[in-house]
């Protein structure tokens, strides 16, 4: 086996496609995370004695350097999609990825992964890609050789943006299309975005590079959820929703963070519809670190299938409803 990778947030939607792909390239891997308890089947994605599980909070720079001893390369996974608790962007997105840039670099580690988002922007009216934007900074500041990976929306199984809107489409008549729908946005396979990350700790010539990642193409909004509606076979109202009053109802819906159930619209959110997800072509993407991009409706329907009237057995409940 290879040298140890670090991989913070490795228990997350990307980190965990993270870690596999760590795993399958021979590194040993120590997955950083809040609660150690409820990350147990990480050590299931690689071989016996491969992947470790380690308690850490990247707003807490003792556990960091723990977490980081002995190990070759780091990567930073963790991010949140809204505030809760202690959970803010300001304490992830910015103040925990400098925590990490500057023990890693301390540590003396060679090599440094942050996962950050396309759309990053320090004068955004939204406070992700703002905290983002800054956490950034943060990071080149304290670790000059770090490689940034800017993904658009990322999709697969336990994705938060094909899910959630299947989810609104079993249980309501119609779906909103925020701003109009005409927003752009370039999804992005989550192992794509796993295969780039661990060829980013692998080459060192990717040592302070800008990576933006898309799909291999752009869709509306609209586009989207019209595509989401075939897939799980449902037909439903699409409404237009103006950037206001989709603001208004994502300030609502706030309130939920506060309980176990995830607030199914956020402001912050909406903020960013307003501005289209793709790359820029201004910076090198997959194909400079060797991957093929995957397309959306090569993978949706593979996970998206549960949504449909009869869920895994959805064409036989169609043709026997068809002979009735």
């Amino acid at each position: 086996m290879q040298d140890l990778v670090t991989v913070f947030g490795g228990s997350g939607f990307v980190g965990a496609q993270v870690v596999r792909a760590l795993a399958k390239q021979g590194w040993r891997v120590r997955v950083a995370v809040r609660q150690p308890h409820l990350a147990y089947k990480m050590r299931l994605l690689g071989d016996v004695g491969q992947i470790e599980v380690v308690q850490a909070n990247i707003r807490n720079e003792a556990s960091i350097r723990r977490a980081v001893e002995g190990a070759h390369a780091v990567v930073n996974a963790v991010g949140v999609l809204y505030e809760t608790g202690r959970q803010k962007f300001q304490s992830i997105h910015t103040m925990g990825a400098r925590n990490v840039a500057a023990v890693s670099r301390a540590a003396g580690l060679g090599t440094l992964v942050q996962i950050s988002a396309i759309g990053v922007d320090a004068e955004s009216g939204s406070k992700y890609a703002r905290t983002k934007a800054m956490g950034e900074e943060a990071v080149r500041e304290a670790f000059p050789g770090a490689v940034l990976i800017r993904p658009s929306v990322i999709f697969g199984p336990d994705d938060h943006f094909f899910n959630k809107f299947a989810e609104m489409a079993v249980i309501s008549p119609a779906l909103p299309l925020i701003g109009g729908g005409h927003g752009k946005l370039q999804p992005v396979f989550v192992g794509d975005v796993a295969k780039a990350v661990a060829r980013a700790v692998t080459d060192p010539a990717c040592a302070g590079q800008t990576y933006e990642l898309g799909g291999p193409r752009a869709y509306t909004f609209r586009e989207l959820m019209e595509l989401l509606m075939t897939e799980i076979g449902r037909k439903r109202f699409l409404v237009p929703l103006p950037f206001a009053i989709a603001a208004l109802i994502g300030k609502a819906c706030e309130i939920l963070a506060i309980t176990p159930w995830t607030p199914p619209l956020t402001e912050d959110q909406v903020e960013l519809l307003k501005s289209d997800n793709v790359v820029s072509g201004s910076q090198p993407g997959l194909a400079e670190l060797g991957v093929e991009a995957t397309a959306v409706e090569a993978i949706v329907p593979a996970y998206l299938y549960r949504f449909r009237k009869g869920g895994q057995y959805a064409d036989e409940v169609e043709r026997l409803t068809a002979i009735a």
